[in-house]
């Protein structure tokens, strides 16, 4: 059902619970309907109409009050039917100022971006960073930080770079760095990193080389290499970046200690959350799954708002968390206008 099936009035009624709730967290009643909304129409009339939305499944009742709450489907029409406006300058001018501080790194600019989405939506800000699994490695380079590490240099296709360290058992000669590096360069690019865990064994294990240390530091490619070529974000980065829990827990709806177990639950359990928002970053645009909407349990009182952001070849999504009492206008324009400010710092 569309916007467009309900009737003039039910449309405007329903659209008036909705406002009044998200502002208030408090049900809405006929008589607050009239006062507030000027229906034209009495609170009588606004009385029969709530009761047909109820019967539509769009509204129900509180145990506590005679007012309506809207249901996850009053939500979904809702958003369907939104015309979302632009941010104004000053919070375009603010996240860009938040963001450009961030640093330089992918890790960096995600954390600061779901803190300043947090911030500005007062909901959750979350940020899921991109996997490299399928990015095609162009050239490795291995550069000496210490006696007894190396560091690896992986620049993929489209121009990303990731980081990862190496620890060896002692040093290692400027030869043996060379004849390693032209091996894995031969071997190994132009293939995925997921490729490359799969067959490492198999392209290196007739690699020969005069020098000792370099057989030594192949034999820790061939051992540690399904952790050396990891797709994750970065060596010891999470995948998952959140902004801060308590902006949530000032709202009304995890005042209980039930609502708010529920939500440590959800933000502590980052391999379930990586896989939940992993499963939204093949969707273009911004993506909105409601309460009930989510597969999972544990997230029928949330609305997760999120949109793909582009590093180079690869993407990951950004976006909040709050109750399904959301401000839905204000909560899309500002993840969308940050998933393009994340994208355009990472390009």
């Amino acid at each position: 059902m569309s916007f467009s099936e309900l009737t003039d009035r039910e449309r405007r009624v329903l659209e008036a619970v909705i406002r009044s709730y998200v502002e208030t967290a408090e049900p809405a009643g006929s008589r607050t309907l009239s006062r507030r909304f000027g229906l034209g129409v009495s609170p009588a009339t606004i009385r029969n109409t709530m009761s047909d939305l109820e019967e539509k499944g769009f509204l129900f009742h509180p145990h506590t009050s005679a007012g309506r709450v809207p249901t996850d489907k009053a939500y979904r029409l809702y958003v369907e039917g939104l015309e979302v406006a632009p941010l104004t300058e000053r919070e375009r001018d603010r996240l860009s100022d938040e963001l450009a501080s961030a640093g330089p790194t992918i890790d960096t600019i995600l954390r600061r971006a779901a803190q300043s989405l947090g911030v500005l939506t007062q909901e959750l800000g979350v940020a899921l960073g991109p996997h490299f699994d399928q990015a095609v490695l162009q050239r490795l380079a291995l550069v000496r930080i210490s006696a007894e590490r190396l560091l690896m240099m992986l620049t993929m296709s489209g121009g990303a770079v990731r980081t990862i360290f190496v620890e060896v058992k002692g040093a290692i000669s400027e030869i043996a760095l060379a004849d390693v590096s032209m091996v894995l360069n031969e071997r190994l690019a132009g293939h995925s990193l997921r490729e490359i865990r799969g067959t490492l064994h198999e392209r290196l294990r007739d690699a020969t080389s005069p020098s000792g240390d370099a057989a030594d530091l192949l034999n820790i490619f061939l051992q540690e290499g399904e952790a050396l070529f990891d797709g994750k974000l970065a060596a010891g980065a999470s995948e998952v970046v959140l902004g801060q829990p308590s902006l949530l827990a000032e709202q009304p709806e995890f005042a209980t200690g039930e609502s708010m177990r529920r939500l440590l639950s959800l933000t502590e359990t980052h391999q379930h959350l990586g896989d939940l928002l992993r499963g939204r970053g093949n969707a273009p645009g911004i993506s909105i799954t409601i309460g009930g909407e989510h597969a999972d349990p544990r997230l029928d009182q949330f609305t997760i708002v999120t949109a793909e952001y582009h590093a180079g070849p690869l993407t990951g999504v950004i976006g909040v968390i709050g109750p399904t009492r959301m401000p839905y206008e204000k909560v899309i324009s500002l993840v969308s206008h940050t998933s393009r400010l994340v994208s355009d710092l990472l390009d």
